[in-house]
């Protein structure tokens, strides 16, 4: 079993730079030096914008198929691959954190990482053509300064359209999913996700999580069930089998090994507890993605 890329930022282009801007239609013909239709975690973040065509989008085991006025997000850290498609054109927006920290105030950054967190909001949204007309007016502009006109000028103008990008994004992803301005806890239960996401193979327990947030359980709980409207335990249990599933696609260890990395005593509970959430076992899961 071939071990999962791990892409970092490379901008050729301007490697100084935080920000690239790519033709999806180039990427999918072009030779890389790692074949994006296989299964590969991202160091960075991506805007993908659908101008034309039709396709079809892995990201963290999920597909999404998608056609002209169709826009994903996907975060650091998430698993993703691209399908082939002889129709498929676009815009690729690809920045860091530290492209986002340098251009945003810091309660901007902390919502625009919302944007791209798939248990606040789903990745994936199909424009209205007012939506989508105002987003590629922007693109356009960067591409101009990109790759036409840029000199000591160009990274402010690109800073700047991005900057409206990302508002305009959060515009749009509020209509879709009101989550956002309509629901409270959203800070407190995006501290309970990285917490899961850091100390998940330590520990599975509520009372833990509620420790480490200076909380009751049955405050957890609220915040669980007014975000998702699920119990923090399934919340836990979701973000640990996604991890799992990582590990099994990430890494040829053993299934016995894994079992202990990931905080089972004994290799059949793990067995037991993934098939609970996925009706199928850890190695028919990981034959089944290669």
């Amino acid at each position: 079993m071939k071990k999962i890329k791990h892409i970092s930022f490379n901008n050729q282009n301007q490697p100084k730079s935080n920000f690239d801007l790519l033709r999806l239609e180039e990427i999918l013909k072009r030779k890389l030096n790692h074949d994006i239709t296989i299964i590969h975690k991202i160091e960075f973040y991506q805007i993908l914008i659908i101008t034309h065509g039709k396709g079809k989008h892995t990201i963290d085991f999920n597909d999404h198929s998608y056609k002209k006025n169709t826009l994903l997000t996907i975060r650091k850290g998430q698993l993703h691959k691209f399908f082939r498609s002889k129709t498929a054109k676009g815009y690729m927006l690809l920045f860091t954190e530290e492209f986002l920290a340098s251009q945003l105030s810091k309660i901007e950054v902390l919502k625009s990482f919302q944007l791209f967190n798939e248990l606040l909001t789903s990745p994936k949204i199909e424009l209205s053509t007012r939506d989508f007309n105002d987003l590629i007016k922007l693109v356009q502009q960067i591409e101009a300064e990109y790759h036409e006109n840029f000199d000591e000028f160009s990274e402010g103008i690109i800073r700047s359209a991005m900057h409206m990008i990302i508002i305009k994004l959060f515009r749009i992803k509020t209509k879709h999913s009101p989550i956002f301005t309509q629901k409270k806890y959203v800070q407190e239960f995006t501290q309970f996700q990285h917490l899961i996401e850091a100390h998940c193979f330590e520990t599975k327990k509520v009372l833990d999580y509620a420790k480490m947030m200076n909380c009751s359980t049955k405050t957890l709980n609220n915040i669980s069930k007014s975000i998702l409207n699920k119990s923090a335990k399934t919340i836990i249990d979701e973000m640990v089998i996604t991890q799992i599933k990582r590990l099994l696609m990430n890494t040829s260890m053993p299934i016995k090994e894994i079992a202990y990395h990931v905080g089972f005593n004994d290799p059949t509970n793990l067995y037991k507890y993934f098939k609970k959430y996925t009706q199928t076992s850890p190695e028919a899961f990981r034959l089944a993605q290669n």
